[in-house]
């Protein structure tokens, strides 16, 4: 009869401490919701951001007519701006009474030549200027110097990776905070991790790892703090998906595995340092891992080395697939980025590459991410076989070539791709040059279509009928691209 009393006693007490699920919200033995506390706790560090200045805007009517009839009128002129985000302090100093707040980019990316008003929990406002930002990640630092009675709150860091899809998340931000409505909270689950490849068009971030959630990250919450249940920073509130432009429950976070360490630079020493390798990485597809005979579609394909760089420098080449850093699994382009740009510069970093078939370990040193950053007369065309792939081709010297103006001297230039062909699904458009085909230099139209037509000729007796194409864009960018002509 103890011994039933004691197992009794432990599992009601265990019922008092775990959280029990009421309607699809978690809540405790006294039907209070465990977000309480933790937004007591830290709610008083998110932050309400305000912008203003002027932008250039243009005349409705910009002909040389108008400028001619109204030859004093300066053009383009001014116009003033409003903007409203959200952002949350993460650090204080106690001695210089210096707040560092997190924002994003978007919110305060005019703030340096603008007026910047940061406005605290006790209604308070402060002036503020940008310690930092960084367009790459949508990340931005700004800092206010407070009165030395100021009570301030900040916020800590947590580990995005160790959250799970279907962990419960807490969103704050101030969505319209000058008519009241400052300090909003939302909550809800995280719907996905490692959201990446979304176009926000010019401003698209190039490193994305994204947290989906549907917890509403309403206008005005960009930069706002996204929180796990126990009130640390796992995400920074970014942007949300919508045909009409409300919420429908799909909203992304940058992750703190991104966001720590770039504000941590902007504090240290108002810049981003990242490593770099020095290739362009392409994603690995159906059709590539067939071609390159891969186990599964992870990894990324090098599809250009930049030279002197420590790619080059390795040893790595263009067709490698390199498969994992450190020892750790590389599954696609975004995360490839990501593992580089957060690797020590100057420390040897470990790459498992598969390069014809055959696996290889190659080292490379890293160094910093280099400042630039922060590329009628009709010659003859394919015939045979070889315009089985829906391609016409031409020498890049020719009439053509001249009027697009293409410089280069080797491979040969698509002057028209057939719709629906195999080289149109593959994605390959006029303009564009062909400089290899299944790793044999292209030097003109004649190799062009020796060499396709003995390629598609060797199909007759294989069931894999890919050709594997090294192509360069107008800009000098490079990527292998499989046609497949089954």
């Amino acid at each position: 009869m103890k011994a039933i009393l004691k197992v009794s006693l432990m599992i009601l007490i265990a019922l008092s401490v775990v959280p029990t699920v009421l309607h699809g919200y978690p809540v405790d033995q006294d039907g209070k919701s465990p977000f309480v506390q933790v937004i007591k706790d830290k709610s008083d560090a998110v932050v309400q951001i305000k912008v203003e200045g002027e932008v250039q805007a243009q005349m409705g009517v910009n002909s040389d007519l108008f400028r001619f009839f109204y030859p004093y009128q300066e053009m383009p002129q001014t116009r003033p701006f409003t903007s409203m985000g959200s952002g949350f302090i993460i650090k204080f100093d106690t001695k210089t009474k210096e707040a560092f707040i997190v924002t994003n980019n978007h919110v305060v990316e005019k703030g340096e030549t603008s007026k910047i008003t940061v406005t605290l929990a006790d209604k308070k406002k402060y002036e503020a200027e940008v310690v930092g930002t960084d367009p790459k990640t949508d990340l931005a630092v700004i800092k206010i110097k407070v009165d030395p009675d100021e009570k301030i709150i900040s916020m800590q860091w947590g580990n995005s990776e160790t959250i799970d899809i279907g962990d419960w998340v807490i969103a704050i931000g101030n969505p319209f905070g000058d008519i009241g409505l400052d300090r909003t909270v939302t909550v809800g689950v995280v719907s996905a991790k490692g959201r990446s490849g979304l176009n926000f068009g010019q401003a698209s971030p190039v490193y994305q790892d994204y947290i989906q959630t549907d917890a509403s990250i309403n206008p005005g919450n960009s930069g706002g703090p996204l929180l796990n249940h126990k009130g640390n920073v796992v995400g920074v509130n970014a942007a949300i998906t919508s045909p009409n432009g409300g919420n429908i429950g799909i909203g992304f976070a940058i992750p703190s595995t991104i966001a720590e360490k770039v504000v941590s630079d902007i504090i240290e020493s108002n810049s981003v340092k990242r490593a770099y390798l020095g290739i362009s990485p392409q994603e690995i597809d159906d059709t590539l891992k067939e071609t390159f005979e891969l186990n599964e579609i992870s990894g990324v394909l090098v599809a250009q080395v930049v030279e002197d760089t420590p790619a080059d420098k390795a040893g790595l080449k263009r067709g490698d697939v390199i498969l994992s850093i450190d020892g750790v699994k590389v599954p696609n382009v975004a995360k490839f980025r990501i593992a580089i740009a957060h690797r020590p510069i100057g420390v040897p970093v470990e790459f498992e590459i598969m390069r014809k078939n055959k696996s290889k370990t190659i080292s490379a040193v890293l160094t910093e991410y280099p400042d630039s950053e922060n590329t009628d007369d009709i010659s003859p065309t394919t015939k045979d076989i070889a315009k089985d792939t829906g391609l016409e081709v031409v020498e890049t010297d020719s009439e053509i070539g001249k009027k697009l103006k293409i410089e280069s001297k080797e491979g040969v230039l698509i002057s028209s791709v057939s719709r629906n062909s195999p080289a149109d699904k593959a994605g390959l458009k006029p303009g564009e040059i062909i400089l290899e085909i299944n790793d044999v230099r292209i030097a003109n139209v004649k190799d062009y279509t020796n060499t396709l037509n003995l390629v598609i000729s060797g199909f007759a007796d294989s069931k894999r009928k890919v050709i594997l194409f090294y192509i360069a864009d107008r800009n000098g960018n490079k990527r292998y691209v499989p046609i497949d002509m089954g």
